[in-house]
């Protein structure tokens, strides 16, 4: 059986004088092709399936856009191409056809979404609960082949029965369950910054990470007050439905009377935390979710001592949140569509997508591709 499917390629050229070069230190000129790729014989503990919707992730976006001094592409994820280029694409839900002879809890013509880090169970930090900080983890779509295809094969460890939601909601229940990755990154973001009731939140990015922490920041985990804070007029406009106030960056930052309990950086430029630290209250916490390969430089460390402020790292959507994602879908607390701006029709018109990434960041908040009807 083969697939079309979005193939990334790039030259492998590290930079000197880097120990351990990030990709985005490491590949350089990214290319997208369309290419025909024979799937072969399924591995007894997979499953193969029909991809039905797929997601477009900043991640992806990053992978194919380039540094314009250096050329080296954007992404500091971890990240391996292989000469023959790497399948990507890291979010979507799809149909069961063909199942491994090791595979039970998953069945034929199931529908599934995916979760999309592969964790090995067996080293320190799988054995003590911490999947996320797996320590031989391989990303879907960056370390492995990724779901930007007609038909792909991924392990069925990471698929999510969804038969129940699809019934009840059709294509609408797609679409939710095809953002259910941001939306376990992001309700992950909020469990490690012990988000409380009468909490204040600021969330900077209203990319779709972005804009789910501060969904669920106020209306899951029970935040009085959250604002975001986007540079770009179109995501401020469509967030606005979901939190109490949105600013661009620069009226955020000199919004001097407005402190705040927890501090979500979702857009990858840490200099907007270090420029608003000294305004994170007592006890604060501030969560890194936005990857860029930028330091971090904080200046007032004097405010961080006395006030006793936290400052986590935040990786993964595994330890049960997909659970929490799908009861909250299940009981209608979530509709994760509602993010959805745009759907677009078939693995060109993704092609076409990810060839023109400003568009899609400028004009969109999450960006849906139907790969098959």
């Amino acid at each position: 059986m083969t697939s079309q499917s979005i193939v990334l390629q790039a030259e492998h050229m590290p930079m000197s004088g880097i120990a351990s070069p990030g990709p985005h230190q490491t590949y350089r000129h990214p290319r997208l092709s369309l290419q025909e790729r024979e799937l072969g014989t399924l591995n007894d503990h997979s499953i193969r399936i029909e991809m039905l919707y797929a997601g477009i992730c900043g991640t992806d976006i990053h992978a194919v856009q380039t540094n314009p001094d250096t050329g080296y592409l954007r992404s500091s994820a971890p990240m391996h191409i292989p000469p023959e280029g790497r399948i990507i694409g890291h979010e979507g839900v799809g149909r069961i056809i063909e199942v491994g002879k090791h595979v039970s809890h998953v069945a034929l013509n199931d529908y599934v979404t995916l979760e999309s880090i592969v964790a090995c169970h067996h080293c320190a930090m799988c054995r003590r609960g911490k999947f996320n900080q797996c320590l031989n983890a391989k990303l879907v779509g960056l370390e492995k082949d990724g779901i930007f295809g007609t038909v792909v094969d991924v392990p069925a460890t990471l698929a999510h029965n969804i038969n129940d939601i699809v019934e009840k909601n059709g294509d609408k229940g797609l679409r939710a369950t095809a953002c259910m990755e941001p939306a376990a990154v992001a309700y992950v973001g909020c469990e490690n910054a012990s988000i409380q009731g009468g909490d204040a939140i600021a969330v900077f990015g209203g990319g779709p990470i972005g804009l789910l922490s501060a969904m669920l920041s106020e209306r899951v985990f029970g935040a009085a007050e959250v604002y975001l804070i986007e540079p770009l007029p179109f995501r401020r406009e469509f967030a606005k439905q979901w939190c109490d106030k949105v600013y661009s960056v620069e009226e955020f930052l000199t919004e001097e009377s407005l402190h705040v309990d927890v501090v979500i950086e979702a857009s990858g430029f840490m200099d907007n935390v270090t420029k608003m630290f000294h305004r994170i209250l007592p006890n604060g916490r501030v969560i890194l979710l936005g990857r860029s390969g930028k330091p971090l430089m904080l200046d007032n460390i004097d405010h961080m001592i006395t006030n006793e402020i936290s400052v986590y790292g935040s990786r993964g959507h595994l330890c049960g949140a997909y659970d929490a994602i799908l009861r909250l879908c299940r009981n209608e607390k979530l509709a994760l569509d509602n993010i959805v701006t745009d759907v677009i029709d078939g693995v060109d018109a993704l092609l076409k997508a990810l060839n023109s990434p400003g568009d899609v960041i400028a004009k969109h908040c999450k960006v849906l591709a139907r790969l098959n009807k």
